[in-house]
This record gives C-alpha cells, sequence and structure tokens, in this order.
C-alpha cells in the first residue's frame, strides 16, 4: 500500500523535481560535498608556507570561521530563494540576470566542473596506491601535449590514474541519472562512512596514536608558535597557503542548488548549512591536532621513516597516511587509501548531483542550452548532468590538481562575496519579503565574512604564487560577459 508520501510525490507533475531530501540528507550534501582528499593532503603545503604549528592551526581555524560566516548569511538567501539553482539564483534576484549567468558560466567552466576533475584524479591517484598498476604514466598511444600556463605545465593525455577517474565520473552521473533518490543514498551513505572514518583517526591519533616526541618538537615552548615574523609578507604568504584549506572546506554552498529538492526547504536549509559547515570545521581542525599529536611538524625532507618526514615533508604530501602509519604500522597506507577512496567518491557524488540544478536554473531563463533545463522521465536535469560529465571529462585529461585548485579558489571566493553583497541589497531593496530565517549577527557577521573573504582574494591577487593563477580565474569570470550578451540575442532571435 503506498504511502502518504509516495501519494504526494506521485501527484506531483512530471515536469517538477522530487522533494526527496530530508534535513538529515540535506546536512550530508553539505558535509559530503566539502570533505574529499584535501583534508589529508593539503596540511603538508600549507605547514611549509606558514612554518610553524600554530599558524597551521589558524589557517584551518580561520577558513573555518569564513566558512561559518559565509554559510549563516546564505542561510538566509536560501530560506527566501528555495528554488533550483541556489546561488545562482541569489546572484540573479539581488543583481541582475548579468551576475546570476556570470556565476553559472564560472561554475561551469572552472569551479563545480574543476572540482569534479580534481577530485576525481586524486580519487585515481589513491586508487593506485592499492593497485600499483594504476600510475600517472601517460599511455604512449593517447596524443600527448605539454602547455605553458600561468600555473605551470600542463601534461595533457591519458594515464591509468585519469582513466580511473574518468570512469568515476561517469559511474556517478549514471547513478544521478537514475533519479535524486539514489544520488542521496550514496551521499548519505558515503558520507556517514567518511565522518566516522575521519573522526576515528582523530579519535587513535589523540590517544594510542600519541607520540611524545612529536609533543615536544610541536608543542613546546618556543616550538609551537616558531620564529615568524608577523610582516606584510608573511600575511600575503599566510593567505596564499590558505587556497589549500579553503579548497578543502568549499562546496559548502551546493546544497542550495538543489534547494527544489528539499522538503520544508525554508527550516532545513539554514539548518543544514550551519549544521555540515559547523561539523566539518571542527574535523578539519581536530584532524590537524590529531596530526601535530602523531607527527613532528617540521620534518626532514629526505628522511628515512615516516616519522622522520613529518607533517612538511609526508611523501607526496599524504599527511593522513602518514599519521595512519604512525598508528597502524604499515597497514596504515592501505586503511588511508581506502578512507580516502570512499571520501572523494561522495565528495564527487554530491558535487555532481547539485551542480546540474544551476544549469537548468539557467536554461529555464534562457541562459544555457535549452536541452539542459528539461527533467527526466525520473525528474531530474539529465541533459545537465551529462554535459557537466563530459566537460569534467575533458579536464581530467589534464591531470592538473594543484592548477585546478588555484583557478577554483579565486573565482569562488569573487561570487561568495558577489552574492553576500546582495543580501544587503535585497535587505534594502525588498524589506517585506518574507524571511523565515534572517542572518545571524547581521549586519556585522555577513560585513565581517565581506572583508575577511575579499581579504583572501586580493591577497590571491597579490601573491607571486598564486597571482598568474588568480588573474586566469578573473579573465574567465569576464569572458563570460561578451557570452552572457551573445547567449541572450540568439534566445531572442530563437
Amino acid at each position: 500500500m503506498a504511502t502518504s508520501a509516495e501519494q504526494r510525490e506521485a501527484s506531483q507533475p512530471q515536469t517538477e523535481f522530487v522533494k526527496a531530501l530530508t534535513l538529515t540528507d540535506a546536512t550530508m550534501l553539505v558535509a559530503g560535498s566539502m570533505i574529499g582528499s584535501g583534508i589529508f593532503i593539503v596540511s603538508a603545503s600549507i605547514g611549509r608556507s606558514v612554518g610553524s604549528p600554530f599558524w597551521l592551526l589558524m589557517a584551518w581555524v580561520l577558513t573555518g570561521v569564513i566558512t561559518l560566516l559565509g554559510a549563516l548569511a546564505y542561510g538566509e538567501l536560501a530560506a527566501m530563494f528555495p528554488k533550483a539553482g541556489g546561488q545562482y539564483v541569489f546572484l540573479r534576484e539581488s543583481m541582475g540576470p548579468l551576475l546570476g549567468f556570470l556565476y553559472g558560466w564560472t561554475l561551469f567552466v572552472v569551479i563545480q566542473t574543476g572540482t569534479i576533475a580534481a577530485v576525481a584524479v586524486a580519487f585515481g591517484r589513491f586508487l593506485g596506491v592499492l593497485v600499483p598498476g594504476i600510475t600517472p604514466d601517460r599511455f604512449g598511444w593517447f596524443p600527448q601535449t605539454d602547455i605553458s600556463t600561468p600555473g605551470g605545465l600542463v601534461e595533457l593525455g591519458l594515464s591509468p590514474q585519469r582513466l580511473i577517474a574518468l570512469v568515476s565520473i561517469w559511474i556517478l552521473t549514471w547513478i544521478n541519472l537514475r533519479g535524486v533518490k539514489e544520488g542521496k543514498i550514496v551521499q548519505t551513505s558515503l558520507t556517514l562512512a567518511k565522518t566516522g572514518a575521519l573522526a576515528l583517526l582523530i579519535l587513535l591519533g589523540l590517544t594510542i596514536g600519541r607520540s611524545s616526541e612529536a609533543l615536544a618538537a610541536n608543542f613546546s615552548s618556543g616550538q609551537f608558535a616558531g620564529q615568524v615574523d608577523v610582516t606584510g609578507a608573511f600575511v600575503i604568504a599566510f593567505g596564499a597557503a590558505m587556497v589549500g584549506s579553503l579548497f578543502s572546506s568549499d562546496a559548502w554552498n551546493n546544497v542550495t542548488f538543489a534547494a527544489a529538492e528539499v522538503h520544508n526547504p525554508k527550516r532545513n536549509l539554514p539548518l543544514a548549512l550551519a549544521i555540515g559547515t559547523g561539523l566539518v570545521t571542527l574535523l578539519y581542525i581536530m584532524a590537524n591536532v590529531a596530526y601535530l599529536n602523531t607527527l613532528p611538524f617540521a620534518g626532514v625532507e629526505n628522511g628515512a621513516s615516516v616519522f622522520e618526514r613529518g607533517i612538511t615533508h609526508a611523501t607526496q604530501d599524504r599527511v593522513g597516511t602518514a599519521s595512519a602509519e604512525v598508528i597502524f604500522g604499515s597497514a596504515g597506507s592501505v586503511l588511508m587509501a581506502v578512507a580516502i577512496l570512499v571520501s572523494t567518491f561522495g565528495c564527487n557524488n554530491g558535487l555532481i548531483l547539485a551542480g546540474a540544478r544551476v544549469y537548468y536554473a539557467m536554461a529555464r531563463d534562457g541562459l544555457f542550452f535549452r536541452k539542459v533545463g528539461q527533467l527526466n522521465a525520473r525528474r531530474v536535469p539529465a541533459a545537465g548532468l551529462i554535459l557537466q560529465s563530459v566537460w569534467a571529462s575533458l579536464l581530467c585529461l589534464t591531470g592538473t590538481y594543484g592548477q585546478l585548485l588555484d583557478y577554483v579558489i579565486f573565482a569562488a571566493l569573487i561570487f561568495y562575496v558577489l552574492t553576500t553583497i546582495g543580501l544587503f541589497i535585497l535587505r534594502r531593496t525588498r524589506p517585506d519579503a518574507e524571511r523565515p530565517y534572517r542572518a545571524i549577527g547581521y549586519p556585522l557577521l555577513p560585513a565581517l565574512y565581506i572583508f575577511l573573504a575579499s581579504a583572501v582574494a586580493i591577497i590571491l591577487l597579490l601573491s607571486k604564487t598564486t597571482q598568474a593563477q588568480a588573474l586566469s580565474g578573473l579573465a574567465l569570470v569576464l569572458i563570460g560577459i561578451p557570452v552572457y550578451y551573445l547567449w541572450r540575442r540568439v534566445a531572442v532571435a530563437g
């Protein structure tokens, strides 16, 4: 016998999304889209840049503060506009269709698809730990080209690791083509698994894996803060180093893309944003505390053992793996590889599920391919999912995890700032609009978010290590302006 929920779903027109995401599912979409491979890798590069355990932790704390402030501000917008497209809709309603399009354009060109590609490449890389035959070496029979870009040398081509990345994207796209219920089952299950695994690593790192030698090296007087002079040059270096932690904490806004599929979105979206970002922020900070409990911060580049290499010189920057090896011995690398495979697979499922909803909303406004604005028989934007997978697959052929990271973060920061400014605009232009949730601490906390996110973006422009990528990211956004007017002209003519 059909349940009342099933009866309601059956009565919905086939042109509407299925409201299948509960508060738990929405929260898992927030957390699961954030937790990928970054937390297990980027602390090494951050550590080398900031020079002390204290500043390593501060990078993660500040990232968490920025993320939480953004989520609290977005909660008001999500409750006001619980529609497919999320942030695209927020920008369209507050600043007009051009800004909305520029966000959707950049999301498709690099933010969403670039992140999907980077995470998929990481998935292939860690599967190579379990299956040695899955290497980064490009196939000789595939056309290979090396191109010099602002971010360094891009090695175009296909390798076993990149092939695995492609297959993972295609499998997840297929799952999400079958319906939002199938997508949410994968998302919720894998997010619970990976948050549990990360929590277990933290618990063991703080208990049985705790090393008195690491504690003495990291937390003794004079070692914790290090010999760091907080000058203008250090502030720029610190801000540039936060690219890694910001990338690891990104995609928290993806739940707003799927707002039309959330039960009671005016209540559940703000809650999911706050709970999901709060949970991940806590896990990330504690994971770094666990790393500092098991490994010395300043390792030896050519150290003979995992312990001697420490955090800053962990093999291939795999800090999570090094910590697991201290706790579990040689089996640690295998256990961590499995955990990261689960983590990256679940992360990409959330990104793939959510991203297509933005392209759907754009198409409904006549600003993207018309076919993308239609739902299939299972009431998901099939054309958007397929198009997204094709472009992300092409980006995988570059294999440039680090470069994609730099492009993604700067472009994303621009739109996070603009969207939060839009919150102020809507408070002024639509004072009587229904606001089921009002941003906590308005106007102070949203203004603080704008200041902090803008400061990081400016630092990325000033830093020699990220300037070229930041300018390239800005160029990608600006290219969208003529594309917008071209698309409008074609839409009018059609």
